[in-house]
């Protein structure tokens, strides 16, 4: 029998002032520590409401791990990346790239961002960026459910995302009472972020409300495990966040992430010395658009 997934850990991160300033709220959903969240290191849950024309962000280091980006409302980037309310980026940073975020206009958005830490064996590996439009993400609706498969296999359905650890995203919609029961790997870290409405899960029927996060029990065995998900009074949406874990410490400073604090050492002087590259310069195979 798979072993049935329910909820050991609800909580509601809190807003806090963002570092683009007026307008800008950040919320930092994983508030464990990384020995839980493994193979996840962060996720930003961004809302900006910008109202002038005051240019923020700029160009900024990354390395050792990969920006997973999902553009909830509003649109971000430049003409080469263009994000609209949907649409999902993911940046392997790997052996070090430069990375520009600037917002020059006024702009309404919501976008998590996760940082996802990659393979001792991958950590190093050669910059690139996919790009996966909302018109392309496979997606099922089916008695009141709406199920987008971003990254990995659900639910039939399989992302054309390459990936290095193995990683499922999905947003699911329920309509209230609707239920869906879904198979995952027992061993994945996984959690749910309720963006809208409410939520119950599991045998239990434990309730995740909007802007919650429930983390998941799992298992060290290999086997698949079943996760069962109900729509609430008004229905709801979720964010489903599963990855395989990679069971290596990390060192984590700033914008790089490493094995070793030589490492970090090293990064930080190869940004001083201008040799990290501009991901817009990334090789054309290194650039997927789907």
């Amino acid at each position: 029998m798979n072993l049935r997934r329910k909820v050991i850990n609800i909580y509601t991160p809190p807003a806090q002032p963002g570092f683009l300033g007026v307008g800008h709220l950040a919320s930092p959903v994983i508030q464990v520590d990384f020995t839980e969240s493994d193979p996840f290191i962060v996720l930003m849950d961004d809302r900006l409401n910008k109202q002038d024309g005051q240019p923020v962000g700029g160009p900024h280091p990354h390395a050792g791990f990969e920006t997973v980006s999902l553009l909830l409302e509003g649109e971000m980037g430049d003409e080469a990346h263009r994000l609209k309310g949907g649409d999902l980026q993911l940046m392997t940073a790997g052996s070090g790239i430069i990375h520009s975020e600037i917002i020059d206009r006024n702009a309404s958005m919501r976008l998590l961002q996760l940082w996802l830490n990659l393979p001792k064996k991958d950590r190093w590996a050669e910059p690139r960026v996919q790009d996966l439009p909302l018109e392309k993400v496979p997606t099922l609706i089916q008695n009141g459910v709406t199920i987008r498969v971003y990254s990995g296999s659900l639910a039939g359905l399989k992302s054309p995302i390459q990936n290095y650890a193995p990683l499922i995203i999905a947003d699911i919609q329920l309509e209230s009472g609707a239920t869906t029961i879904q198979q995952l790997p027992a061993s994945y870290t996984a959690f749910l972020y309720v963006i809208d409405g409410s939520i119950r899960v599991g045998d239990e029927a434990n309730k995740v409300q909007q802007d919650q996060v429930g983390w998941l029990n799992r298992s060290s065995d290999a086997v698949l495990s079943d996760l069962k998900l109900a729509g609430g009074e008004a229905g709801g949406r979720v964010i489903l966040y599963a990855g395989e874990p990679q069971g290596d410490a990390i060192v984590s400073h700033g914008p790089f992430i490493a094995d070793t604090q030589e490492d970090i050492r090293r990064l930080y002087q190869a940004y001083r010395q201008g040799t990290l590259k501009h991901i817009a310069t990334v090789p054309a195979s290194q650039r997927i658009l789907y």
